[in-house]
């Protein structure tokens, strides 16, 4: 690991010669975080690779445009999250089917998933977020399972830190109610 600094790693990635060693240092900071990131997301640990592919190709050739008005993890984050929207989207097109039946599926899924590794109540708490709409499962896998900071998530999706922390906070109350019903 030759770069640490945030700043000096964003130098070293739109740096021609350093370039490729650079992102070798990249993916082995943030690569973890992102799957996790994406297969919160679209569930299936195969189509979370995927998407995390796209993903890296996507922040290596995009690297050089990026300005530094936010945290490199905000545009990365952002970068795979809307890999992860787009790649559902897709999906939904090809099956003909709504992205809330895709998010079924894929949680149907799950149960026989090798590389789930949850139990029957992580399983419950998953057909609970499934339920809720698009960007409340984005607020509330980021909080929750992530623990990402009402500031970050802001620059990530864009969107107020009050308007996050009430989607948080409504979601929370679907979930609950998703639990106890069922």
């Amino acid at each position: 690991m030759f770069v640490i600094d945030e700043a000096q790693l964003i130098t070293q990635l739109q740096s021609k010669t350093n370039k490729n060693e650079a992102f070798k240092e990249l993916l082995s900071l943030y690569k973890e975080r992102l799957y996790w990131h994406i297969r919160n997301i679209v569930k299936s640990h195969d189509d979370a690779d995927d998407v995390l592919q796209n993903t890296f190709i996507k922040i290596f050739r995009n690297i050089d445009k990026f300005k530094g008005d936010s945290k490199l993890f905000s545009w990365m984050y952002r970068i795979a999250t809307n890999e992860s929207i787009t790649f559902i989207n897709k999906k939904a097109k090809q099956l003909q089917i709504t992205n809330e039946e895709i998010q079924q599926l894929a949680i149907n899924n799950l149960a026989s998933d090798v590389y789930f590794e949850g139990d029957a109540i992580q399983l419950k708490l998953q057909k609970a977020i499934s339920t809720l709409p698009e960007k409340q499962q984005l607020v509330f896998n980021m909080k929750y399972f992530e623990d990402i900071k009402y500031k970050d998530m802001s620059e990530i999706l864009e969107t107020s830190e009050g308007a996050l922390k009430a989607s948080y906070h409504i979601a929370v109350k679907k979930i609950e109610a998703y639990l106890i019903e069922n």
